[in-house]
């Protein structure tokens, strides 16, 4: 049985260690995310959202398998998109650093995260949900696809750190706020 909930300062080692198997996947050709070791996302990066009190981690039989962060904060790169739904801030639910273990991938628990991202933006009055991801990132786009976001346009940017990045601005309206 699986619980998604906000992380506690004990989760911090399990996120991080999510973190540097994926960029190790990466490393080994296995995935493609465009993050980069040292770069992003650190330990520091687990660390911050959970001072902001906006990271959610997903557990397993006591394993965290997956994780989030939620808020309401568009990074500036958002600014330069034409998004299809204006909305105001408030409005807006973002999700940003989705994460799952490459262990245990193709469990679905990618899928039941942003289930819970939806469900989470419900809750906080947000009808608008907004992500991003790295254009090489085939993997989440295709998530993001089948759950019925819109890629509304590519950003070339230096993105966390890393330049040369194709940031893709992903948006959804949920039809019952």
């Amino acid at each position: 049985m699986n619980i998604i909930r906000k992380a506690i300062s004990k989760d911090l080692d399990a996120v991080a260690l999510i973190f540097e198997h994926i960029i190790e996947e990466e490393e080994n050709g296995r995935c493609t995310t465009g993050w980069q070791r040292g770069i992003y996302p650190t330990r520091n990066t687990a660390v911050t959202a959970l001072e902001k009190d906006d990271l959610f981690v997903m557990e397993e039989d006591g394993d965290i398998v997956a994780a989030m962060r939620l808020n309401k904060e568009q990074v500036p790169e958002y600014k330069n998109c034409q998004w299809e739904y204006p909305a105001a801030d408030d409005q807006v639910m973002v999700m940003h650093t989705l994460v799952v273990e490459p262990s245990v991938k193709k469990h679905g628990f990618g899928g039941k995260m942003v289930e819970f991202y939806e469900n989470y933006a419900r809750e906080n009055n947000c009808p608008y949900l907004r992500m991003d991801t790295n254009a090489l990132n085939s993997r989440a786009r295709a998530i993001y696809k089948n759950y019925g976001y819109k890629e509304i346009g590519i950003i070339p940017c230096a993105f966390n750190g890393i330049t040369g990045v194709n940031l893709v601005c992903i948006e959804k309206k949920l039809s019952n706020p």
